[in-house]
């Protein structure tokens, strides 16, 4: 089947336990995350959404795996722009392993549609994200503000 797919993978100087609350926690995420919230439990089976900070649901899916603190694995729709929505579903694997004093971070995310403009999008959207997870852990400071 022909798929189109983006793979990012950062060292970020943390434990893989840290780096696993970092991705997880509402109030940390919201912080690099350009103000969106993730609504869920990180439980198997459990839906998931993100939600912009003025409560305008951006993104829906279902947690399909989730093995703290080592790989998380989201079923993942875009809803609020009609032509990525009706790609359909994603399927987003996120990977932390230790190595050294860092916790390497490796995010795929994948789609089963050739040239997919989801995963176009998402291709600009992680490299900006993960780079303030990292800064925000390494620093204490986003590297990009809310309004960049």
């Amino acid at each position: 089947m022909v798929s189109s797919s983006f793979v990012y993978v950062s060292f970020i100087r943390t434990t893989p336990g840290e780096l696993w609350k970092a991705l997880t926690a509402p109030e940390f995420t919201q912080k690099y995350w350009f103000g969106i919230r993730h609504d869920t439990d990180w439980k198997k089976g459990s839906p998931w959404k993100m939600m912009f900070p003025d409560a305008r649901v951006g993104d829906t899916g279902e947690i399909v795996e989730s093995d703290p603190p080592k790989r998380l694995v989201l079923k993942w729709r875009n809803e609020f722009i009609p032509e990525l929505k009706a790609e359909g579903y994603s399927r987003c694997v996120i990977e932390i392993e230790p190595v050294g004093e860092a916790a390497k971070l490796t995010i795929s995310h994948s789609m089963e549609k050739e040239n997919s403009k989801f995963i176009e999008a998402v291709s600009g959207g992680w490299p900006r994200i993960v780079s303030n997870l990292k800064s925000l852990l390494e620093t204490g400071k986003v590297i990009l503000p809310l309004t960049a």
